[in-house]
């Protein structure tokens, strides 16, 4: 595994930070969408297409650039540095990963097309286990009945891919967000930044694309919780290098307060904690691609145990700051639920921790 970006990777990175903070900057962009239930402009989502952001991950046949989860990993982390509110997790990597790992991508290859061109927003309704029931009232019209929670960007996506049962086992099937029987109600939390709702199906018509096993369906679920760990680790360095940049120039007694011993201890801890977590998410990142399924969940609890501290360091710059980091007009709060909310996200790093001990335990590793 090379941990050295190539050429191409850097690229890419150094594109999409430039546009964002050109044409998403937090002033202009993030806080204007904070109440705003698509989280995303017009404008700004066909900027992110156009830099071939949102085809990255489907396959090159139906129109996207067929790379790997470190280059959606790149992105991911530039949009995290810039609190990014849009639907960019959930269509460019989420929907695209769901539809291949399930082996939906031939049944679904205009879907897939969209996607990469950005024409087409999707989301998954999968996160959270919730049933969903899929009936079939004739020959050609499949219905699906159910309440799901916690489901990201449904506000703003056009399809919605959900698991459900019907006689054929589980299944994944698409759902146009503007069909009959499709309601959708925001579900408030800490994070503005992040836009989440609950999808009520009643007897809404479905699409089956393919079948779901379990083992695809906790596959999609690593490639999710390793991308929304990209994302975080850059807002955790985000918020790291503007409370650095301010202790450098903030004076008290005379001279800045990066002078003092005890703020140089608060900046360590924020970047040993950092760099600890970003060894964790490349490694994740390469796994979700190179590895067998048990390193590759390995790795994403790993990731998940690991950078789920990330919100120590939000916390921690806000001690930096001081009292202006406790204002709305600063960004270090926003910042600070970024990291929180994905601290709670899919499972807390506790429960992640417990797991992989308990892995270790039964393999019998010393």
């Amino acid at each position: 595994m090379n941990l050295e970006l190539t050429d191409e990777q850097t690229a890419l990175r150094d594109t999409t930070r430039r546009f964002l903070a050109e044409k998403a900057p937090v002033s202009g962009h993030v806080r204007p969408l904070l109440d705003d239930p698509t989280g995303t402009t017009e404008a700004v989502w066909r900027g992110l297409a156009g830099l071939g952001t949102t085809g990255l991950l489907v396959p090159e046949h139906v129109g996207g650039a067929g790379m790997t989860m470190v280059e959606a990993g790149i992105v991911a982390e530039e949009l995290g540095a810039a609190l990014h509110p849009g639907p960019w997790l959930s269509s460019a990597v989420a929907a695209p990963r769901a539809l291949t790992r399930l082996g939906a991508a031939d049944a679904a290859i205009e879907l897939l097309s969209t996607i990469a061109d950005g024409t087409t927003i999707a989301t998954v309704c999968f996160l959270a286990d919730t049933p969903v029931a899929a009936s079939r009232e004739d020959s050609e019209r499949i219905v699906l009945r159910g309440e799901i929670t916690a489901v990201p960007d449904a506000a703003a996506a056009g399809v919605l891919l959900t698991l459900a049962e019907d006689d054929g086992g589980q299944g994944l099937f698409a759902v146009r967000s503007d069909s009959p029987g499709v309601s959708v109600a925001p579900e408030r939390g800490i994070d503005q930044t992040r836009k989440q709702f609950r999808v009520t199906l009643d007897s809404a018509p479905g699409q089956r694309l393919a079948a779901a096993s379990p083992e695809d369906v906790a596959a999609v679920l690593d490639d999710v919780l390793i991308a929304t760990a990209a994302d975080a680790l850059g807002a955790a360095r985000a918020v790291m290098e503007m409370a650095v940049a301010y202790a450098k120039t903030r004076t008290q007694f005379g001279q800045p307060i990066g002078s003092f011993q005890a703020v140089q201890h608060l900046c360590v801890d924020m970047f040993e904690t950092l760099e600890l977590a970003r060894s964790g998410v490349i490694h994740a990142l390469w796994a979700a691609d190179n590895a067998d399924p048990d390193e590759r969940h390995l790795a994403a609890l790993r990731a998940k145990a690991f950078a789920g501290r990330l919100a120590t360091v939000g916390d921690t710059a806000i001690q930096v700051f001081g009292g202006i980091g406790y204002t709305w007009e600063h960004d270090a709060h926003l910042y600070l639920k970024r990291l929180l909310s994905w601290s709670a996200f899919l499972a807390g790093p506790d429960r992640c921790l417990t797991e992989l001990g308990a892995r270790l335990a039964k393999s019998g590793t010393p």
